[in-house]
């Protein structure tokens, strides 16, 4: 068994912990984060786009913008039927995003502290090698 693999799951693990302390201020855990973040990035999404983006189940995700919306940071329409869902950001998200973006930034500087640009940009690289198909 090669170690890299546990020591990859290791520190996703812990990086997932450690975020979700820095987001309790914000009322938000990591998996929510990842949501609002790439609704932000991508602008409007459709449920399904979520989920194969996040390599997320589908039912996790619905729970997850079902949850988000009730918070008040998503809001859903329907789509040409009624089993295709659109998400997008709230005004009030949208207001709110750029002092997470400062809690977010904070807690990025101090999980890269150790790293340099170059080994930024390397481990970047590997890590996109990584796949499950060994592509």
């Amino acid at each position: 068994m090669n170690p890299l693999i546990h020591e990859l799951f290791q520190r996703s693990r812990l990086l997932s912990k450690e975020l979700n302390v820095a987001l309790k201020q914000h009322g938000l855990f990591a998996a929510q984060w990842t949501v609002i973040y790439s609704v932000y990035q991508h602008g409007e999404m459709t449920l399904t786009q979520i989920w194969r983006y996040l390599n997320v189940e589908a039912p996790t995700i619905t729970r997850t913008v079902n949850r988000l919306e009730q918070m008040g940071w998503l809001a859903t329409r329907e789509g040409k039927d009624r089993r295709e869902k659109y998400v997008s950001l709230t005004e009030s998200a949208t207001v709110r995003l750029s002092e997470i973006k400062e809690t977010i930034i904070q807690f990025e500087e101090r999980s890269l502290k150790g790293f340099t640009e170059e080994e930024e940009e390397l481990l970047m690289k590997l890590l996109k090698k990584v796949s499950s198909e060994g592509v």
